[in-house]
């Protein structure tokens, strides 16, 4: 509970981050139809546009994430994550001034040129801080605790969403983040390696390396190819210097592909079949983040420790797609407040499956070993509005070859299915101690 305590910079951070983020997500779809379709409820541009956005951020990412991880291993968590926080404030600026056409074409653009470098930057340098400072075997704890931060943090956002006019969301979202980034470099300690030898006296604050990076010496350098700019090669030897990890790789790819189909598709799907606005929106997510908040906050704790990360990463993939099916074949308005009620069972999968990731590389290694999966995610994020953004088009547009509204969320419903079947294949290794690889206090 010390360790946690120590954290709490840290998750304030996160929060605040969040907050800023996840307050304009129930605003953006009606914006986004105001300014490019006025008056309509389906408008299959807006859908293609959302879907090249996410196509494009997700091709940047996939470089740009363990780009991030490595120079994280380097130069510090602190100092890395100053550059999404900095970025995050521009597009809700742009929207905070004005919505009109020619603004949200402005937003649209800068949007999508600051994600690739924010769209889960911060969340993948925050795990690398995390187990900086957390040993193995409390990881699984923490990652809940830091998914369960997030996930208040989407609580309190849509829930000031739903009682904000559409102007006032993005102001507030735009002072949040500023705030955001003020604490964080004002009161964030940067971390240091803890090594699993001494986990209860290693400090949470670096004192003699005020970077809070590995040493950078001659000899590290040669020694670790994760000083180095990362290659394609750098990532194929790091997916096969495990099996589990390499398995969790499967299952990060699979299980983003789902997920970010389910969110690119659902608000769209929702507007045309029961005509769901802002506060609808806000009002689901709500739930989702409420039951996600108490899993994460409480449940995983729990339960983590007694049946293992694997078996519980597979029951939340196996609930996700139980979830994914119900909104897919949604008949009634009431039927999408019930699903969002599954989060309570799923919500762990993305913290379960980081915590076994991080147990299979040393201390050194963390920026990069989240760098490289959170890059496999980001290859997800080309991947899905390539696929799922033409069939919520197609199915919600008159020439559909079938009436299945809800069809394109049913194929995101397989592909969360796939992951679930990779995830009970799934064996995971013994952790690696930091005395077997890297460690960071001995390298001379």
């Amino acid at each position: 509970m010390e360790k946690m305590r120590g954290l709490s910079q840290l998750f304030m951070t996160i929060f605040l981050h969040n907050f800023s983020t996840f307050m304009v997500i129930p605003a953006i779809t009606d914006v986004t139809m105001a300014a490019i379709c006025p008056g309509m409820d389906e408008c299959s541009l807006a859908i293609y546009l959302s879907g090249f956005q996410q196509a494009i951020v997700g091709l940047g990412s996939l470089v740009m994430m363990p780009l991030i991880g490595n120079l994280s291993d380097k130069y510090g968590r602190k100092a890395l994550l100053t550059i999404p926080l900095v970025f995050t404030i521009i597009p809700l600026a742009i929207l905070a001034y004005s919505r009109s056409r020619n603004f949200f074409y402005l937003y649209y653009v800068f949007r999508t040129l600051t994600a690739i470098f924010c769209e889960g930057s911060v969340h993948c340098l925050a795990l690398a801080y995390v187990a900086d400072n957390v040993p193995a075997g409390r990881r699984a704890s923490a990652f809940g605790i830091l998914s369960g931060i997030g996930s208040a943090a989407f609580v309190c956002g849509n829930l000031s969403t739903r009682f904000l006019s559409t102007p006032s969301t993005f102001q507030v979202a735009t002072a949040v983040a500023v705030v955001a980034l003020a604490y964080m470099r004002f009161f964030l300690p940067d971390s240091v390696v803890v090594g699993d030898d001494d986990p209860l006296t290693a400090p949470i604050v670096s004192k003699g390396m005020p970077d809070g990076a590995c040493p950078d010496d001659d000899s590290a350098n040669k020694a670790h190819a994760f000083k180095k700019t990362p290659s394609l090669g750098d990532t194929v030897a790091l997916l096969r210097s495990s099996l589990t990890f390499l398995q969790a790789a499967i299952v990060a790819f699979f299980g983003n592909l789902a997920d970010v189909g389910l969110h690119a598709s659902m608000m769209y799907y929702l507007k045309a079949q029961f005509h769901f606005n802002k506060n609808q929106f806000a009002d689901l997510m709500v739930i989702s983040g409420i039951a996600g908040t108490i899993s994460q906050l409480l449940i995983m704790p729990l339960l983590a420790p007694v049946i293992g990360e694997a078996r519980l990463l597979s029951i939340a993939l196996f609930f996700n797609c139980v979830h994914m099916i119900l909104y897919s074949v949604a008949w009634a308005a009431w039927v999408p407040y019930a699903a969002a009620m599954f989060s309570v069972l799923f919500v762990f999968a993305h913290p379960c499956m980081r915590t076994i990731v991080s147990k299979q590389v040393g201390s050194c290694d963390q920026g990069k070993a989240q760098g490289c999966i959170s890059g496999i995610c980001q290859l997800a994020n080309v991947v899905s509005p390539l696929v799922f953004s033409p069939l919520t088009a197609l199915f919600l547009s008159d020439s559909a070859p079938f009436h299945f509204p809800g069809f394109s969320i049913m194929c995101v419903g397989f592909a969360s299915m796939i992951a679930f079947i990779q995830s009970v294949m799934m064996r995971v290794a013994p952790p690696i101690s930091d005395g077997r690889v890297s460690n960071c206090h001995t390298l001379a």
